[in-house]
């Protein structure tokens, strides 16, 4: 989820643009949920990425018995 925050935001762009730059079709209404979702999901991401960041990665050891 943390990594998928820049597909999100191009996402919400899209259909935020297509969803309310006054196109009247059939569908828009399900294009202007998608852009709800969408942004929710880019909210969500940014905020894993604030509280949960990254561990810096440990070189594994041998235990010797």
């Amino acid at each position: 989820m943390k990594k998928k925050a820049l597909l999100f935001l191009v996402l919400a762009v899209i259909t935020g643009l297509v969803g309310f730059t006054g196109l009247s079709f059939s569908g828009i209404e399900v294009v202007r949920v998608m852009f709800l979702i969408f942004a929710d999901l880019l909210i969500v991401s940014l905020m894993a990425k604030l509280f949960f960041p990254d561990k810096p990665k440990m070189k594994l050891q041998r235990v010797r018995k």
